[in-house]
């Protein structure tokens, strides 16, 4: 996939403490690893995708479908101003920022899964979580379900996601970790002669993204660049942070005109591989021999019928991603034996294979007697490098034969890895055109009135049967106790 910037017209407006400006703004391509190849052209899936390119040599998918939750929670303050490379402007004209000032103002965006910060926030977090039609895509006869099927998922889940945050701490770290890399960022961002406001958006918990798109409206922000911090794009990250901002920058006559640069994914960048080699490289030289040693990639997974049914591009990055620092890692020497396989699944649906906890057993009793296992994933500590990982996968490596284990941190604030993070920002950043309204299929409602009401009738049906079967009575009885 060629994701190297165009040189498209922007207005002659100079970048303020940076080190280009636009009326001259000649910007490298991205720094890539390895060949490219495209996955969207199959990004057509159930009413919730947009397809957006560049007049130029941008080609990328953008989530733009415009369900909207609104997340449960209590009140918090966003104002923090500290706030790669799939770069995707949205498919608009590139407009004047709406202060028509000389100097721009440089806003970044990091978008953020967000974690509960407490025990008692574990529950309404599951339900933001849920609700979320990109984690839990209901077909459209059973969408008015969403918000009562998450209440339930919710209060059942609760229980057990308690004590598994209670086993980290009683809460999450990711906002405080995320609060770092903003930090850090706008260091290196200052570092580069580019001042710029940074900010943290969470899709499911605080600060949400709405409550950081608010504060860089308030801030007057001019030119935006919008970094979610995952590495690979899914339709369930990357994707759902995207169709929330969409959502948003549609209704608000200011934001519709800012001018935003959004970078989609970032796996393949030379900072980031060579960063994930660094750490790899590190904790394979703290086991006895460390040419024995398995390394063992461990994604998130997500259900099978993203990939396949709705054209998610997630599996074939992820296998790019592992190929391109097994790559690195080879060019230093290091050859050892590597797999790839994927975690957190749940629910009755097939997820990607092979499963984390699968494969651990297997190469136990294949004799393998030590293993690195590698959050490829993630580039903060949260409840799944911290706990599934580093507790219940441990646990099942030692159970099943395996000797020694190992585990790389995640990146975090890695200075190889946050400078890199703003050469992609700078890179971005002339490429930020407006985002322009787009109808939203998914709230199509059927014009045949017959067809409609015969939906909605066995629907009702579904839900009477789900909300009054005895385990979901039990549930919601201990729940209000």
């Amino acid at each position: 996939m060629n994701t190297t910037l165009s040189s498209s017209v922007l207005p002659q407006t100079k970048i303020c403490c940076s080190k280009f400006s636009t009326s001259d703004h000649k910007v490298s391509g991205s720094r890539l690893y390895g060949p490219r190849h495209s996955s969207y052209s199959k990004f057509t899936f159930q009413a919730s995708i947009v397809l957006s390119s560049s007049a130029a040599n941008i080609k990328n998918g953008i989530v733009g479908g415009y369900y909207h939750c609104d997340p449960v929670g209590k009140k918090n303050q966003v104002g923090q101003t500290f706030c790669s490379v799939g770069v995707c402007p949205y498919d608009g004209t590139t407009v004047e920022s709406p202060s028509h000032a000389v100097e721009e103002k440089v806003g970044v965006l990091l978008l953020n899964l967000g974690g509960p910060e407490t025990l008692n926030d574990v529950q309404p977090f599951l339900f933001n979580l849920f609700a979320d039609p990109d984690i839990i895509r209901l077909p459209r006869l059973f969408r008015f379900l969403q918000r009562p099927l998450a209440r339930i998922i919710s209060v059942l889940r609760a229980p057990k996601s308690k004590e598994g945050y209670a086993a980290i701490g009683g809460g999450s770290p990711l906002r405080k970790i995320t609060d770092e890399q903003a930090h850090v960022l706008k260091m290196a961002l200052e570092a580069k002669d580019m001042s710029a406001n940074v900010y943290v958006g969470m899709r499911y918990w605080y600060p949400f993204t709405e409550e950081a798109v608010q504060q860089i409206k308030r801030d007057g922000i001019t030119r935006l660049v919008v970094l979610p911090l995952y590495p690979q794009f899914s339709i369930s990250t990357t994707g759902s942070s995207i169709r929330v901002l969409q959502h948003i920058f549609r209704e608000d006559a200011y934001l519709s005109r800012l001018p935003v640069s959004i970078i989609n994914y970032w796996y393949q960048r030379e900072g980031y591989i060579k960063s994930m080699a660094d750490l790899i490289e590190k904790e394979l030289h703290t086991f006895a021999e460390p040419k024995e040693v398995i390394i063992f990639f461990s994604a998130h997974g997500v259900p099978v019928s993203y990939v396949e049914d709705a054209g998610d591009p997630y599996r074939d990055q992820m296998e790019e991603c592992i190929s391109l620092i097994m790559g690195e890692l080879k060019a230093r020497g290091i050859d050892n034996e590597h797999t790839l396989a994927y975690q957190s699944r749940v629910g009755p649906v097939q997820w990607l294979k092979p499963y984390t906890d699968e494969v651990l057993v297997q190469l136990g009793q294949k004799g393998v007697q030590s293993l690195l296992a590698v959050p490829v994933s993630f580039v903060s500590e949260h409840i799944e490098t911290l706990e599934e990982i580093d507790m219940e996968y441990k646990e099942l490596a030692l159970e099943s034969g395996i000797k020694s284990w190992g585990r790389v941190p995640a990146l975090g604030v890695t200075s190889s890895f946050v400078t890199d993070l703003a050469d992609a920002i700078i890179e971005a950043l002339p490429s930020a055109t407006a985002i322009s309204p787009s109808r939203d299929i998914s709230e199509d409602v059927s014009d045949d009135p017959v067809r409609y009401l015969v939906k909605m009738f066995f629907g009702s049906i579904l839900a009477f049967f789900l909300l009054l079967s005895p385990k979901m009575i039990t549930a919601f009885r201990n729940h209000l106790i």
